[in-house]
């Protein structure tokens, strides 16, 4: 055991030799290993004296741990020399401005939704939600569609496929959002305001029309409501969404089975140069259907029509769309033309502000 001040001397100039750990983990192979110099040292301890493994044992011990404190400190270090020496050379100027990437836009019926609500919001209605996929009942019996009317035709609604054994009427996909008044009617109760914004569906197809369509209803229920506030509220409306202050409306009289009186109401414009033109001229332009709703449809709801009354009304927020931005085409909202959502899209930063200007 003379020579073990050598043997330590040698080791540790081989491990701080070492240039990368590659070399280094064969210093400790050769050194540490199972027949390593240090473990052949180690395995002589078994043909020494008590007396001779009671002063070489722990001298040895104190050795094997020297030479492994020192390969943990190199291995270390050689890592760290590695990793600056990766830096230096992937080193990158954060200060520089990114790669520009396109931004994504607001499809216009999401923003004009989103406009709807807002405005609606302001003058103290809700947002209220029903399925899609509808009840015959809830889609036309509980609003006082007779079974004759053209709506209930399948050249006209499309209607679920019924199994076979199965003698319930057919579902529907829902052709207007009104089933959602009367759901919300049974469920919350009056009084109430809301709208029902949402998809729907009808068997058409062509510039102005397309199978699935989205609508916006409106409800207000009380005790005295009245042909009056539903003027105002649809003035209001106008005004605030296509943001003229002259807008005028007209209302000419109808038939909906589910209001009565009934009224289809057109808005004031002009078609300067083949443009049209919001809120100004002597043309006028239909643009949405309403009415106070009929007896029937409150009682079928569970609301005593002889105690509350309200309006309704209801239009196509695509339509609203084209009207408000100029889009010519209703097909192509639907037709996912990267080119048009980029030319027709709205910023996601660039929320709406119009606001109607009291709650009535």
């Amino acid at each position: 055991m003379d020579d073990l001040s050598e043997l330590k001397t040698r080791w540790l100039h081989k491990i701080d030799a070492a240039a990368d750990e590659t070399a280094l983990e064969a210093v400790r192979v050769v050194a540490l290993g199972k027949k390593g110099e240090v473990s052949l040292k180690m395995r002589e301890l078994g043909k020494m004296t008590p007396e001779e493994r009671q002063v070489a044992g722990p001298v040895l011990n104190a050795l094997k741990k020297e030479l492994n404190d020192a390969i943990i400190v190199r291995r270390k270090g050689l890592a760290d020399a590695a990793l600056a020496a990766r830096l230096a050379t992937e080193w990158v100027d954060v200060s520089l401005p990114g790669r520009p990437r396109r931004a994504g836009t607001i499809h216009p019926v999401s923003r004009v939704t989103e406009e709807v609500t807002v405005i609606f919001a302001d003058m103290g209605f809700a947002v209220a939600e029903g399925p899609q996929i509808e009840t015959d009942w809830y889609n036309f019996d509980a609003l006082n569609i007779a079974p004759e009317h053209p709506a209930r035709q399948e050249h006209d609604t499309f209607y679920m496929k019924v199994p076979g054994g199965d003698d319930h009427a057919p579902s529907v996909l829902r052709t207007h959002t009104s089933p959602v008044q009367v759901r919300h009617l049974e469920g919350q109760g009056v009084p109430c305001r809301i709208i029902a914004p949402g998809r729907v569906y009808r068997a058409d197809y062509d510039q102005t029309h397309t199978p699935m369509f989205h609508q916006v209803e409106g409800l207000a229920i009380g005790k005295d409501v009245s042909m009056a506030n539903l003027k105002w509220t649809l003035e209001e409306f106008c005004r605030a969404f296509f943001e003229a202050d002259g807008i005028g409306l007209r209302f000419r009289a109808s038939h909906f089975p589910f209001t009565e009186p009934s009224a289809e109401v057109d808005i004031r414009c002009s078609w300067k140069s083949g443009q049209l033109r919001i809120g100004e001229g002597d043309d006028w332009l239909e643009i949405l259907g309403s009415g106070m709703v009929h007896p029937k449809v409150l009682a079928v709801a569970g609301v005593d029509p002889d105690a509350w009354q309200g309006f309704a009304f209801g239009m196509g927020i695509d339509r609203l769309a084209m009207l408000k931005y100029g889009i010519p085409d209703l097909r192509a909202f639907f037709e996912s033309d990267l080119r048009w959502l980029r030319h027709y899209g709205f910023s996601a930063l660039n929320g709406p502000s119009q606001h109607a200007g009291g709650t009535g």
